[in-house]
C-alpha cells in the first residue's frame, strides 16, 4: 500500500507541475526547498556536511538554502521536461564543448560522457538527442516501488534516451553499454555516487571516498574517449561544460582504472567547487561518513 501511495504521489507531481505556469512551478519548488531547510531533517544535515567538505568550512544558511532550491529546481524541471518543446529546451539549456563528442558520433564512433549529480543532467540528455541528433544510452538504478522505476524509465525514453537498468535486466550492463559504444552512441554516466561502495578509492576535496569504475573500464576496454561534464544553473538556464578527453594512460588495467577515475574525480571537483550549490548530494558520500565512529571510554 505504501509503495502504491508513493507511486501515486510521483504521478500527481508529474502531471500537476506541468499544468502550472513556469513561474508558479518555480515558486512552488522554492517553497518546498525553504521548508526543508527550516525543518533541518537528515538529508539537509547531510547536505551541510557535504558542503562543508567542498567549501572548507561550515556552510552558511544562505548556501544551504540555494543548494536545496537547486535540488528542487531539478525536480520541477524534470516533471516539466517531457512536455517541453525543442525551442524551449534550447532556451533553457546551454551546451559548451560538445563538438568533439558530436564529431565522433557523426563518424559512428562512441564516446563516454561522465558527470556528477549537478544541475540538470536530464536536460543534457534531452539536448543530445533532440538538438544534436546523436543517439544516447545511459543507465538507471532500479528504484522502488517498481511503478516509479517504470515511470522514470518511460520518462527518460520519451526524451530519446536508451536506458539500461543497473540490475534486474536481461543483459550485463557493461556488455550492453559496450555494444552501444560499438554502435556509435554517446554513453552518459552519472558517476559520482558509488552505490555499492565497491569502486576505486579517490581523493575528493582532500578526503577519501570511492567512485564507480564503470566509466574508466568502459573507456579502456572499448578503446573510446572519455569526456567529463559539469552542469550548473544560472538564473534562466542550465549550463553544461564538457572537457576532455580524459587521459586513460598505459600499463596494468587496475592501475589505469584507478588513475583515470582519479582524473575524472578531479574534473568533477573543479566544477563543483565553482558551483557548490548545484551539487545535489544529500546522501553520505565520503568514506569517513560510512565508517563507524570508534567508541571511547567517555562515550561508553
Amino acid at each position: 500500500m505504501r509503495e502504491r501511495l508513493t507511486e501515486l504521489g510521483y504521478l500527481a507531481a508529474w502531471r500537476g507541475v506541468r499544468l502550472l505556469p513556469e513561474g508558479a512551478a518555480a515558486a512552488l519548488g522554492n517553497r518546498f526547498a525553504d521548508r526543508a531547510v527550516r525543518k533541518d531533517g537528515r538529508s539537509v544535515r547531510q547536505l551541510r556536511r557535504n558542503l562543508a567538505r567542498v567549501t572548507g568550512g561550515e556552510p552558511d544558511d544562505a548556501l544551504v538554502r540555494r543548494a536545496m532550491r537547486s535540488y528542487a529546481r531539478y525536480w520541477i524541471e524534470a516533471f516539466r521536461l517531457p512536455s517541453m518543446s525543442t525551442a524551449t529546451l534550447q532556451r533553457k539549456f546551454e551546451m559548451n564543448g560538445y563538438e568533439p563528442v558530436h564529431e565522433r558520433a557523426r563518424q559512428g564512433l562512441g564516446s563516454i560522457v561522465a558527470l556528477p549529480h549537478s544541475g540538470n543532467w536530464d536536460f543534457a540528455g534531452a539536448w543530445v538527442g533532440s538538438v544534436a541528433g546523436d543517439p544516447l544510452t545511459t543507465v538507471a538504478e532500479r528504484l522502488k516501488p517498481e511503478g516509479v522505476y517504470r515511470r522514470f524509465l518511460e520518462y527518460r525514453e520519451s526524451l530519446g534516451m536508451r536506458i539500461i537498468p543497473t540490475s534486474g535486466g536481461d543483459r550485463n550492463p557493461q556488455a550492453a553499454l559496450g555494444e552501444a559504444l560499438d554502435d556509435g552512441h554517446v554513453v552518459a554516466l552519472v558517476a559520482d555516487r558509488d552505490l555499492g561502495r565497491s569502486g576505486t578509492e579517490v581523493e575528493f576535496f582532500g578526503e577519501a571516498t570511492t567512485f564507480p569504475t564503470g566509466p574508466a573500464l568502459l573507456a579502456i576496454r572499448n578503446r573510446v574517449e572519455l569526456f567529463t561534464a559539469n552542469i550548473h544553473y544560472e538564473a534562466d538556464r542550465a549550463v553544461c561544460h564538457i572537457t576532455g578527453p580524459v587521459d586513460t594512460g598505459t600499463g596494468r588495467l587496475r592501475d589505469r582504472v584507478a588513475a583515470t577515475t582519479q582524473r575524472m574525480a578531479a574534473s568533477f571537483e573543479a566544477g563543483i567547487r565553482a558551483h557548490p550549490e548545484d551539487w545535489h548530494m544529500l546522501q553520505r558520500f565520503w568514506t569517513a561518513d560510512f565508517d563507524p565512529v570508534p567508541v571511547t571510554v567517555k562515550d561508553s
